[in-house]
């Protein structure tokens, strides 16, 4: 794509313009902005008394407008962040209660915008463990389209993400909320035409009581606009690298992770089978070793992981006789990073830690969630301490923050410091308030997010967390279809992910079938596992000490070419998803419910250098071509193998009309080819 790119947005009262190069999206009038509910009496930017709009550099390359208004007892300040070259803004309310009476606020819609009329299409995901990234596809017709997540984590239900196409000229118009928790997306028929969009908090059972002076703000919303889908996900991602990631140098390497769940899982993990699989990392490339859940609770071989969250204290001694610092000093011997996985938001319903701490226990109509609340200080100095020592005590590098809870609409306790209505917020804004906390001090360690895999994907969380672990399921379509549809909000080096991996899982998940040791497994089909998983930040979960000496060779020179080729191009190029997302189906790994190609193409940001992987998935493919979009049309490439298995030189406009073929790969095959300006 060509930046910068021309975009008009203009929110004053007498002009309204959301722009590229068509039409504009909005109707020509004063736009809403925002709205709220205030004391029961719903409100929004053209109801209000507007203040002169200020306007100043927050920081290099973005501009800040803050649009004041007035209303009866309170002021709000819209903020609106523009980026220099991108057609993205984010925006958000600020409200300042100033009368003396308390104020009751139950609604508070961070963007609310009037669209101009026609049939535009709707573009989501839904959510759900080992369902992420599942999309839909409808017109925006009749009495248009809810979306909410009420589970209390971001993307369980609904991704917190959608694209409009518009009906005439074809551009995108994208939106995010970074919210972590719940949230609600409404787009409705306006009764004087066209359709009203809004995004915020979830507005369900919220509440919160403002005093005199009290500042309530609500969550950053996101807006993007693109000439295709492609250009939408790069100003994303470029805006993301630029200005809203975490900068953790090892995290920024993308380093090629260990963990030992899915073939160990808690059940056959302890010190003796952790080493072991430490030693053979190194020797395969490997650069950071994690142990996973198993390592805390009781003294016994049969503690069941999940029933012991909170109790971060005690040391599972029959499995680890030792301690983990032994574990950490061996991983880092050998030259590796040490992690270690951590449910420091959960409490399983035997740890001891609910019975020291009664106060910790999240709950609501005095019915348990199954974690801890952050809305509540001391939790907040507990969880930094627990995580603190993990760091200095254990030795880590790198922790796993898992999130396997449903907290719903959130805790209700009234001696936490939060109010009954606002549980959820305060739980999710002092659980972030701990992490910065962490990394002032630690800036130096790299912090997972994970969900149940991915059922807490957001914006919020990525400003946060330095990656995220997409899905607990790996198989491969599987994996193809998550990255595509993560792809489409956040940069591929913060999706996290392993290859096909062996699982331990009782009973079976049919798709997870893989067996490195399997006699009939090829090298074509090993590669194209591993391939798959190199579009991102790419893990394994194997069984390393029992993998087949070709396996382990092939481990080697994929993470040689991944160390030394690929990282650098996720790190730093533009994506482009050459083809459809693919589909998953549950019957097999090998089922497709979409087209049989997939293909992606990274392109370095001054076209020098592209990387293409192509993969030939189960089923009919629709076509065998591949073409590779912005190149330079009077440019020559050298197209090559990564392994010098192929070399051919093109002009720009050959490989983007004609493209190449890919009609010799057989299904479950792959390529992987670098494409270079000559």
């Amino acid at each position: 794509m060509r930046y910068p790119l021309p975009f008009h947005f203009d929110v004053s009262p007498n002009r309204s313009v959301l722009a590229l190069d068509g039409g504009s999206w909005l109707f020509g009038e004063a736009q809403p902005l925002f709205t709220l509910t205030i004391n029961g009496q719903t409100v929004d930017a053209t109801g209000l008394k507007p203040l002169p709009m200020q306007s100043y550099q927050s920081a290099p390359d973005v501009q800040t407008e803050v649009y004041a208004f007035e209303g009866d007892g309170f002021r709000v300040e819209w903020e609106l962040r523009r980026y220099a070259g991108m057609a993205l803004v984010e925006a958000r309310p600020l409200l300042t209660w100033l009368a003396p009476r308390p104020g009751i606020l139950t609604r508070m819609d961070s963007l609310t915008l009037r669209l101009v009329s026609g049939a535009h299409t709707l573009f989501t995901y839904r959510g759900g463990w080992g369902n992420e990234f599942s999309p839909e596809v409808r017109p925006l017709a009749g009495d248009g389209v809810v979306m909410e997540a009420d589970a209390g984590r971001s993307s369980k239900v609904f991704h917190p993400w959608f694209d409009l196409t518009h009906a005439a000229s074809g551009e995108h118009l994208s939106g995010s909320i970074a919210w972590s928790a719940n949230w609600e997306f409404t787009f409705r028929p306006h009764p004087a035409g066209g359709w009203q969009i809004s995004a915020g908090l979830l507005a369900r059972e919220f509440s919160h009581t403002l005093r005199t002076g009290e500042r309530f703000e609500a969550p950053w919303m996101v807006l993007v606009l693109g000439r295709d889908l492609n250009e939408v996900s790069q100003q994303y991602a470029r805006v993301g690298r630029a200005h809203w990631y975490t900068r953790t140098p090892f995290a920024a390497q993308l380093p090629i992770e260990w963990n030992h769940w899915w073939p160990y899982e808690d059940a056959e993990i302890n010190e003796q089978v952790f080493l072991a699989n430490v030693e053979e990392a190194a020797q395969l490339g490997v650069e950071v070793c994690t142990l996973d859940a198993g390592w805390f609770g009781p003294s016994d071989a049969g503690t069941f992981w999940e029933y012991y969250r909170g109790d971060w204290d005690r040391v599972n001694e029959r499995r680890f006789p030792n301690g983990l610092r032994p574990l950490a000093d061996r991983t880092h011997a050998l030259g590796m990073r040490f992690g270690i996985w951590c449910e420091i938001e959960g409490l399983g319903e035997k740890a001891q830690l609910a019975v020291d701490h009664p106060d910790f226990v999240a709950t609501r109509g005095e019915k348990r969630l199954g974690g801890v609340c952050f809305g509540n200080p001391a939790v907040q100095e507990w969880a930094y301490q627990t995580l603190r020592r993990l760091i200095v005590d254990v030795g880590a590098d790198w922790i796993k923050l898992d999130y396997n809870l449903d907290f719903g609409l959130g805790c209700d306790r009234a001696d936490h410091g939060h109010q009954p209505g606002d549980g959820l917020i305060a739980h999710a804004r002092g659980f972030f308030a701990t992490i910065e906390r962490l990394r002032r001090d630690f800036p130096q360690v790299v912090l997972e997010n994970c969900s149940s895999g991915g059922l807490r994907i957001d914006l919020l969380t990525l400003r946060h967390l330095d990656m995220t672990f997409l899905s607990d399921p790996d198989y491969p379509v599987h994996d193809l279809q998550i990255f595509w549809g993560a792809s489409t909000m956040l940069a591929a080096e913060r999706l996290l992910h392993w290859s096909f991996c062996e699982w331990r899982h009782d009973p079976p998940y049919p798709p997870q079938t893989f067996n490195p040791r399997d006699p009939a497994l090829t090298r074509r089909q090993f590669d194209y596992y591993t391939r798959i998983g190199m579009l991102g930040a790419y893990g394994i979960s194997q069984k390393l000490p029992l993998l087949p000496n070709w396996v382990r060779e092939r481990y080697r020179q994929h993470h040689r070419i991944y160390r030394e080729v690929v990282r650098r191009f996720i790190r730093e190029a533009d994506l482009y998803r050459l083809s459809p997302q693919p589909r998953r189906s549950l019957e097999s790994s090998r089922a497709n419910a979409g087209d049989g190609l997939c293909a992606f193409q990274y392109a370095l940001p001054d076209g020098s250098a592209h990387l293409l992987f192509v993969f030939r998935l189960a089923g009919p493919a629709s076509t065998t071509q591949v073409r590779p979009q912005d190149l330079n049309p009077t440019a020559h490439y050298r197209v090559e193998g990564l392994e010098g298995e192929f070399q051919a030189e093109f002009t720009g406009r050959q490989l983007m009309e004609q493209g190449l073929a890919f009609d010799h790969l057989l299904e479950e095959d792959s390529a992987l080819l670098r494409l270079t300006r000559l």
